[in-house]
């Protein structure tokens, strides 16, 4: 069989969007029910069967890199765009192991690193975090409220209210 991602026209790297996006765009093009005559639908029958194989082996390598143990190290600027992604998705946990794929640690990485942190309720390393990227940059004022919004947030959760909160967060997952 051919490479996958070639048949589909992407590059071998693409990830499942990519592919997702590229299967569609020609599914929609050869679909046999575009053609009128029998032979032409035929064609179109194996060239949809072919496609279809094509898919499910680009999808399946797609997904095996996303889910593979993340220790190659990636340029800073692409694990902080890997890493919002998965923020995106709702998936904290995962945007941390992207972040720390990265090759060098920013100002913007602990910035970063420092607002997954705070997502997860870690408010006291997302502070650590965030002092960290103020350190390496001390105008950036982003960096600042960030870490004023996980000082407040750790405080808040000093309370008697707020352990109550977490409490009840905690039982509500069991």
């Amino acid at each position: 069989m051919t490479d996958p991602f070639d048949m589909l026209g992407i590059p071998p790297g693409s990830d499942v969007d990519q592919v997702r996006s590229a299967y569609h765009a020609l599914a929609k093009k050869y679909h046999p029910d575009h053609f009128q005559d029998a032979e032409s639908q035929q064609e179109a029958h194996q060239r949809m069967v072919a496609l279809n194989s094509a898919y499910e082996a680009a999808m399946k390598l797609a997904e095996a890199r996303a889910n593979a143990p993340f220790t190659a190290v990636i340029a800073t600027e692409d694990a902080i765009r890997l890493c919002r992604k998965m923020m995106a998705q709702h998936s904290p946990e995962s945007a941390l192991r992207q972040l720390l794929r990265a090759d060098v640690r920013t100002a913007a990485w602990y910035a970063e690193q420092g607002y997954v942190l705070a997502t997860m309720g870690q408010y006291v390393s997302a502070e650590q975090s965030y002092t960290e990227a103020i350190r390496r940059e001390p105008d950036n004022n982003d960096y600042r409220r960030g870490r004023l919004d996980a000082v407040t947030a750790a405080r808040r959760e000093k309370t008697l209210g707020g352990r109550l909160k977490k409490l009840l967060k905690i039982k509500d997952r069991d």
